[in-house]
């Protein structure tokens, strides 16, 4: 999945889960609570952990690894239940504090926002300021949208649901599209079962960070392609905080520029081939 589908799936997977986790807070009658901030940490739990489920197994199927998409999935939904569970009582509390209103909302919303971005960042290993900017955008919108819809609906059980909906939407498309403009390095396939799909490597790049694995089994590799041509675990990128070193450790072979190498540093616009599957390493300076 390219990186600009990649945006539009996190928003209707954000989306999904804010109505989700509204529905459940419903169907289990949560109105009954009279202390709005216990209300509110139910609620905001529920939603966490609906936006952060389905987005932490959205990122898995996206790449077609169903081992990664049940881990990610899990934790995701795990940090997600306590992040909202601690951020929307929070949230009213500084909508409260900030004098109600659009302004407060934003405020509001915008910091559990943030909180559910942190987990997201955690789960995908990714850096984590980038999950906690594109949430807290997302959020801020998310609760303006959501004032928005209770005052035109006048409804604020409808206008609620109605702006969780929005919210989600907000969050998952604004933590994608944060990492996705401001990534630095990524692999485009351009043959194969995922021809399209972009892998991010941001995460791997710093100095004496973790090594990324590329190979056709999810449990020897991050980075998982489909082609029986490659091994399980096919070659190793290792960054040094600029860029990547690419190296090969299987006995089919790894082609860089259509040369077979051992160990090669990569440029941008550099073209790699495993098996039968080709992908072009991109890098923005």
């Amino acid at each position: 999945m390219n990186r600009r589908m990649r945006t539009y799936y996190y928003a209707v997977l954000g989306a999904l889960g804010g109505l989700i986790g509204w529905q459940i807070s419903n169907v289990l009658g949560l109105s009954f609570v009279s202390n709005v901030y216990l209300s509110d940490a139910v609620v905001g739990a529920l939603v966490g952990l609906s936006i952060g489920l389905l987005i932490g197994i959205g990122e898995g199927l996206l790449t077609r690894n169903l081992i990664r998409a049940g881990k990610s999935g899990l934790l995701s939904a795990l940090l997600g239940f306590a992040a909202g569970a601690i951020g929307l009582p929070l949230s009213e509390a500084l909508f409260q504090l900030s004098g109600a209103g659009l302004f407060g909302r934003a405020v509001g919303w915008g910091f559990f926002g943030l909180i559910l971005g942190l987990a997201e960042g955690v789960v995908g290993r990714s850096q984590a300021w980038k999950g906690m900017l594109g949430g807290a955008m997302g959020g801020a919108l998310g609760g303006i949208l959501l004032e928005s819809m209770n005052r035109l609906l006048k409804n604020s059980l409808v206008g609620k649901a109605l702006g969780l909906v929005l919210l989600g939407a907000c969050v998952g498309a604004f933590i994608s599209l944060i990492v996705v403009l401001l990534a630095r390095a990524w692999l485009e396939v351009k043959t194969g079962k995922l021809k399209g799909t972009e892998f991010i490597l941001d995460k791997f790049m710093r100095a004496k960070g973790p090594a990324v694995a590329i190979g056709s089994s999810p449990l020897k590799s991050e980075i998982v392609l489909p082609d029986p041509d490659i091994a399980p675990q096919h070659a190793m990128l290792t960054g040094d905080g600029t860029c990547f070193t690419l190296k090969d450790m299987s006995l089919e072979g790894t082609f860089v520029n259509q040369r077979r190498i051992e160990r090669t540093r990569l440029a941008n616009n550099t073209t790699i081939r495993m098996g039968n599957t080709e992908m072009v390493y991109h890098e923005k300076r």
